[in-house]
């Protein structure tokens, strides 16, 4: 029995907390804060009238350390699950630290001001949550999270070596929109608009952003065009995956979205810079974020599937083995049981399990941990149980 405390209201904290309602032999209490309470009452209401569970609700400003620190002194949980947005990671983390409580996120630090991510921020706090005797552990989403986790997975079961990790994701679904982001518009555009960058051989390559793709032809899904990508699990990987040669990270993308993103770079949409308008300061990505699609929008009348999963070549008894371990989701199915389309379920599911993993110390190091770090075979078990089911199959057909 133990109480959490979800920080964030977007459709992936809706998915996280109903799973998270689902299980009060674990989840005895969830406080729901975020900027915005409303949003936090309609997500408790839901919760309410599925699972006639009550989930307290507050308002909190997540840039405010002593914000934060209060309302965790207030309501004593065991730990805390970030949701927010990734710019607040830090200021999340040093509330944990100075209430003594335990952290998870789905998503590493990235500077609000710069379009930059990498882990070395998060990883600076390491000891620090070793001597406070306290958990925190980075990126239990999907991608990353469960493909940490289908590579630790790998490595434990199937392989004494590892040479190449290609990570595909595969959004084969459709909104039936004209344009719209999946998740945060604002994270989102920010992310595939950055240079891909690879490791090979020991060192990071750079390419021009989504310059180099390729068909993949995806369990349920088919063949759609995947672009390379720079994702932050490949760093942890990179260094986790031991005599690991090369890591590359995929997407797929429409042709379609492609062209209205390119019409919104070349017009300064996408610009994380203030401009002045009308007299006063505002930031065009922002902006755009404002006038898109809410991502938690998207899920009624959304169809098809994703499919997500590595593929995983290396020695096994001195013979070439290449698997690929993959899930598929299916966006009608998720938005009838917590009424969110795909995407925010394969990231809100994982986090609830990284969180129950924790709660039951099933894993429980002090510290600061990336997903590939700990024992796989549990969180692999509950992603059967929980609604992400798994397969693995000997893949003939490699990345190039």
């Amino acid at each position: 029995m133990s109480k959490v405390i979800i920080i964030g209201a977007g459709g992936v904290s809706n998915v996280t907390v109903h799973k998270c309602a689902a299980m009060p032999e674990v989840f005895s209490e969830i406080i729901l804060a975020s900027r915005t309470k409303s949003k936090c009452d309609a997500i408790a209401q839901s919760v309410k009238a599925k699972y006639g569970r009550t989930i307290l609700t507050e308002q909190v400003d997540a840039d405010n350390v002593p914000l934060l620190v209060a309302l965790i002194k207030k309501h004593k949980p065991q730990m805390v699950i970030n949701l927010a947005l990734p710019y607040q990671d830090l200021t999340i983390m040093d509330a944990c630290l100075e209430a003594g409580v335990h952290y998870l996120d789905t998503a590493n630090y990235e500077p609000k001001d710069v379009a930059h991510f990498e882990y070395s921020w998060q990883w600076a706090y390491r000891q620090k949550f070793k001597d406070a005797n306290l958990m925190a552990l980075l990126g239990s989403g999907f991608d990353p999270g469960v493909t940490n986790v289908f590579c630790a997975y790998a490595q434990k079961h199937f392989f004494d070596e590892i040479h190449s990790i290609d990570i595909v994701d595969c959004n084969g679904g459709s909104h039936g929109k004209a344009f719209a982001t999946n998740f945060n518009p604002e994270i989102n555009i920010r992310e595939i608009t950055q240079p891909g960058r690879y490791f090979e051989n020991g060192e990071w390559k750079t390419t021009p952003p989504l310059s180099v793709h390729q068909g993949f032809d995806f369990p349920e899904v088919g063949v759609k065009e995947m672009y390379l990508m720079f994702h932050e699990e490949m760093e942890s990987l990179a260094l986790n995956i031991k005599g690991l040669k090369k890591i590359r990270f995929w997407m797929t993308f429409g042709q379609e979205y492609l062209t209205h993103l390119r019409v919104l770079e070349n017009v300064g949409m996408t610009r994380i810079d203030e401009v002045e308008y009308n007299g006063q300061k505002i930031v065009p990505l922002q902006f755009l974020k404002a006038v898109l699609p809410d991502p938690g929008s998207l899920g009624e009348n959304y169809e098809g599937k994703t499919c997500i999963g590595c593929v995983i070549e290396g020695l096994k008894d001195g013979k070439f083995v290449r698997k690929f371990i993959y899930n598929v989701c299916d966006h009608a199915e998720t938005f009838k049981e917590v009424g969110s389309q795909a995407i925010s379920y394969t990231t809100g599911v994982p986090a609830m399990i990284g969180a129950k993993m924790m709660l039951q110390s099933i894993w429980k190091e002090a510290g600061v941990y990336n997903m590939e770090e700990l024992n796989p075979d549990p969180f692999m078990d509950d992603l059967n149980k929980y609604g992400l089911p798994w397969n693995i199959v000997e893949w003939k057909s490699s990345v190039e």
